[in-house]
């Protein structure tokens, strides 16, 4: 035998395991489908020690039935997985690790459980791999993190195995274009199994299993927030924003972050954005998912397009009625899809406004605190600037003439707008500003090559609090940067420590600009500027379509 031959007789070694995965998983199903009692059996059969396993586990979308299903699973059969999902927000996903069911996790977002999964991180009961953007563990999927067996959730299937995702598609087409290639099984979990979908989202045979739950999976209404809720300080910032950098900017094409500092800006649109005469001249396409404050800005005429990164609770009536603005199917719901989002956030918007947790004295940021491993997300990639970038626009080339006068114009590189927004102290009185981040702590403690930052400092161009705006790109140091940020850090211990005659001329220079510097009372952030003062009142705003959630109904 020449060695053409041996070379050849090896090069179906992963068609084979996955067929002898498929054989051990066809004796619980009949054809494609597995009864839910029978789903745990399912994964012990078709799982091996040390498989990278990616479970739904979404930013929103939760495959529950089948994480359940795992849970349950014998630690003698399902052990060791290697987990890597972008999103661990159910209790299950971190009891795998605590039943020896999982050992080692690779991630980028965890919401609700980030004080848990700091504790078994901290007590070394989780063996990290690294917490990613969204757009860097997705590409890892296809390169050495591409999983054995996902796991995924979607509305309804055929018996065929089509899938119908609705408006929460989210990751799933990514996690099945990996899987399904590349020799690996893909178990969906559905709400019911009907003779004919809406529309294929999965073609068929891309899925081996289907468990039909017989209810809807679990989705958290992550991206709501209670215009009630929005304080004077986060009105105040969004003003600044709003005249201190969208309209000096031109911005029109740009990601929100979550929190309530850019909620009021969306609120603040109709109303104080009316009165400085920027409708049609900023914020009028979005990478965003559908947040319910922006409907009072869809509904004035301000938001021209949105492209939507997932869904969100209750607003599925209101997105069918608005397709000029939203991207729906022809059955009329939404198609989100976060891998198509996330570059267009990445490549196509010229801003990125979001907030954080610490903000230290270069810039970098991070939500990783002693006490919370929150993940990234998606802010690594909106909130960078994508040196791959080759297409002008205004505020863009504004951005590049700022960070570099001197260049030459044909040459000189434009800049993304990346803003970190935010009060100088935030819950519980935790200062924003930082002289060390606390994921440094985090890394020496878990002996990390890397720590894990957010957003690094020299992608970061602007800082909004209620003290003002520091404009990163008109430092022309690290001294001058370090100022500027202490010079809007209030009376935190980085604020206090700041040398004020440098400030001084920084804000001659208009690197740093007070309230008072653009015309802004503080006294006039009053909410009487919100657009909307309740979830009511955003039903209102879209004609009675919204149906918020029954956590945020109080009538």
């Amino acid at each position: 035998m020449d060695g053409s031959t041996l070379r050849r007789a090896s090069w179906h070694r992963g068609r084979d395991a996955r067929n002898a995965r498929l054989e051990a998983g066809a004796k619980v199903a009949k054809g494609k489908i597995v009864e839910m009692r029978d789903a745990t059996h399912l994964l012990e059969a078709v799982m091996r020690p040390d498989d990278l396993v990616c479970l739904e586990g979404d930013n929103q979308k939760q495959a529950d039935v089948l994480s359940a299903a795992l849970l349950a699973a014998d630690p003698a059969k399902v052990r060791d997985l290697h987990m890597v999902q972008s999103g661990v927000v159910l209790p299950e996903h971190l009891d795998l690790f605590e039943r020896g069911i999982a050992r080692k996790l690779d991630f980028a977002y965890s919401g609700p459980q980030s004080a848990r999964i700091a504790a078994m991180l901290f007590g070394g009961k989780i063996e990290l791999g690294a917490v990613h953007t969204y757009l860097e563990l997705f590409a890892r999927y296809f390169i050495d993190l591409t999983p054995n067996v996902a796991l995924i959730a979607a509305e309804s299937a055929d018996r065929d195995g089509n899938l119908y995702t609705g408006p929460n598609t989210e990751d799933t087409p990514t996690v099945v274009e990996a899987t399904a290639f590349k020799d690996g099984i893909v178990i969906a979990q559905v709400g019911q199994i009907v003779d004919k979908l809406p529309r294929v989202d999965i073609p068929g045979d891309q899925v081996n299993f289907v468990v039909e739950t017989g209810r809807h999976f679990f989705v958290e209404p992550l991206f709501t927030r209670d215009p009630a809720a929005i304080t004077e300080g986060q009105i105040l910032t969004a003003m600044l924003a709003l005249k201190g950098i969208y309209a000096p900017y031109g911005v029109q094409r740009l990601n929100h972050g979550i929190g309530f500092n850019t909620a009021a800006i969306e609120l603040l649109l109709p109303t104080y954005g009316e009165r400085l005469g920027l409708r049609g001249k900023v914020a009028s396409r979005f990478a965003l998912n559908p947040h319910p404050t922006l409907i009072p800005a869809i509904e004035s005429g301000w938001v021209e397009q949105v492209h939507c990164f997932g869904s969100e609770v209750g607003m599925d009536a209101y997105v069918r009625a608005r397709p000029d603005v939203f991207f729906t199917g022809a059955d009329g719901s939404l198609r989100s899809n976060r891998a198509f989002s996330q570059t267009a956030g990445l490549y196509a918007c010229d801003m990125f406004i979001g907030s954080t947790l610490q903000i230290d004295l270069q810039g970098n940021s991070s939500t990783v605190t002693t006490s919370r491993v929150a993940g990234f997300g998606g802010a690594p990639n909106m909130g960078s600037d994508p040196r791959g970038r080759r297409h002008p626009s205004a505020p863009w080339l504004q951005a590049g003439r700022e960070a570099d006068p001197d260049s030459a114009p044909l040459l000189r590189r434009g800049r993304k707008l990346v803003v970190q927004i935010g009060e100088t102290f935030g819950e519980k009185n935790a200062p924003l500003f930082v002289e060390k981040l606390d994921a440094l702590a985090l890394a020496e403690k878990l002996k990390l090559d890397l720590a894990p930052v957010m957003i690094y400092g020299d992608d970061v161009t602007h800082i909004v609090t209620e003290e003002g705006i520091a404009n990163l790109l008109l430092c022309r140091d690290v001294a001058e940067r370090e100022q500027a940020i202490r010079g809007v850090a209030g009376y935190t211990e980085v604020g206090r420590a700041r040398d004020a005659a440098m400030v001084r001329r920084l804000r001659e220079r208009g690197a740093i600009r007070r309230p008072e510097d653009l015309g802004i009372d503080p006294l006039d952030a009053d909410r009487g500027l919100l657009a909307a003062h309740s979830i009511k009142d955003l039903v209102r705003w879209s004609g009675g379509l919204y149906a918020p959630p029954a956590q945020f109904r109080n009538w």
